[in-house]
C-alpha cells in the first residue's frame, strides 16, 4: 500500500452534511460497480448522504445490486451530475487512475475544489488525488474498499447489501477466483463477506447466466467469424464490426468476457478483442504468464490496466487497427513463446 494515505473518515464525520461524490470508470464493470455501490452503502449507514454518477451506462445484469436505483448517469442528467461535481466537498474516485478514463467528468473533477480520494488497483496511477488507497496487488477495487473499511475500523458495519456489492466485484474482476491476482487474502475476504448470508449462487446466476438469446449468439458467431489464431505467435484475435453489432443489437455488456474466449484456446498466451465503435476502435488485451498487456497497450494503443489484463483504443479503421496489431506481435515473440 502506498504510504501517501492517511485516515479520511475521521474528517469525514465531522459534518454529516458534507456533500460527497463517487465515481467510476467509463462503462463500468463488476468491479466498478460493485466497489461504488459498496461504498455507497457503507457511507449510508455512517449517516452520510453521497451520490454515485457513472460516466456512461453499465450492463443491465448489474442492476440488481443494492441502491443500483440512486445512481446518476452523467449522459441521461449532465447538468445536474455537473453541479453535484461543482459543489462537492468530497470525490471518490474508483477503479481507475486517469481522469481520461471518465469522460467528460475528467475535466469537472480536476476543477473541482473537492478533496479527491482515489480508491485504485491499476498500476501506474496519474497524480490528480490528494489521498490514496491504491495497492496494483490487489485483486479488485471491491477488495480495497473492503480493507479500507476495516482499516479505518468499521468491519462491523459490513452488511449483506454491502458484502452482495463487493462479492460481485471479486468473483468478476478474478474470473471467479481464478486469476493470478487472487491470493489467501482475497479467499478469506470473500469467506468474510459469505458470512453476512451473501448467497454465491444467486451472485453468479445474476452476473453470469442472465444472456440474452442474441448475447449468445453474438458470442457463438465471434468466435466462428470472427476470430483468428496465429499459431506461430501463440495469439488470438477477436473482432467485431460496427454492422456486426447493429446485426446483433450489442447492448452494453454484451461483449464483457468475450476476450476470454480466445484465451481459452490451447496454446495461445495472448487474446485480443478489437471492436468498431465507431467514434474509437477499442480493445480488450488478455495475456497468461508473464506477457506484459500493460505494456504492449500503453506503448501502442494508448491503453494500460494490468499485467495480465488492459485496455486501449485506436482512432484508425478496424481493418488498419488490426493490421497494426498483427505488425508489432513480432516485437513480443519471445514473451509470446511457449518455451
Amino acid at each position: 500500500m502506498n504510504p501517501i494515505y492517511s485516515p479520511i473518515l475521521p474528517s469525514l464525520l465531522e459534518n454529516k452534511e458534507t456533500r460527497i461524490v463517487i465515481t467510476t470508470h467509463h462503462k463500468p464493470d463488476g468491479d466498478a460497480m460493485g466497489s461504488t455501490l459498496g461504498l455507497y452503502n457503507f457511507l449510508i449507514k455512517l449517516g452520510l448522504s453521497p451520490t454515485v454518477i457513472t460516466p456512461t451506462d453499465y450492463a443491465s445484469f448489474l442492476n440488481w445490486l443494492p441502491q443500483n436505483n440512486t445512481v446518476l448517469n452523467f449522459e441521461e442528467c449532465p447538468q445536474k451530475c455537473k453541479d453535484l461535481i461543482e459543489k462537492a466537498d468530497w470525490v471518490f474516485c474508483l477503479d481507475f487512475n486517469k481522469l481520461s478514463r471518465i469522460n467528460d467528468m475528467g475535466q469537472l473533477v480536476s476543477l473541482s475544489q473537492a478533496k479527491c480520494i482515489l480508491i485504485d488497483h491499476h498500476q501506474e496511477p496519474d497524480t490528480f488525488f490528494d489521498n490514496q488507497w491504491w495497492d496494483p496487488k490487489a485483486s479488485s477495487t471491491c477488495e480495497l474498499i473492503y480493507r479500507f473499511i476495516v482499516k479505518e475500523g468499521y468491519e462491523n458495519l459490513i452488511d449483506k447489501n454491502i458484502a452482495l456489492c463487493l462479492y460481485t466485484g471479486l468473483v468478476t474482476d478474478t474470473g471467479s477466483f481464478r486469476y493470478r491476482g487472487t491470493n489467501a487474502n482475497t479467499l478469506r475476504i470473500a469467506a468474510n463477506l459469505l458470512e453476512t448470508g451473501v448467497d454465491q449462487s444467486e451472485i453468479y446466476d445474476r452476473v453470469f447466466d442472465s444472456f440474452t438469446e442474441k448475447r449468445l449468439k453474438l458470442i457463438g458467431f465471434a468466435i466462428s467469424e470472427r476470430m483468428e489464431v496465429l499459431q506461430n505467435l501463440n495469439t488470438a484475435i477477436l473482432w467485431l464490426s460496427a454492422e456486426d453489432l447493429k446485426k446483433y443489437d450489442v447492448k452494453t455488456g454484451d461483449t464483457e468476457g468475450l476476450v476470454n474466449y480466445g484465451l481459452a484456446v490451447q496454446g495461445v498466451k495472448l487474446a485480443v478483442l478489437v471492436i468498431d465503435r465507431t467514434v474509437l476502435v477499442k480493445m480488450s488485451f488478455r495475456s497468461k504468464g508473464s506477457l506484459n498487456v500493460n505494456e504492449i497497450a500503453k506503448k501502442h494503443f494508448e491503453g494500460g490496466g494490468h499485467i495480465n489484463a488492459a485496455g486501449g483504443s485506436s482512432s484508425m479503421s478496424l481493418e488498419e487497427t488490426v493490421k497494426k496489431l498483427k505488425s508489432i506481435l513480432p516485437l513480443y515473440t519471445k514473451e509470446l513463446s511457449n518455451e
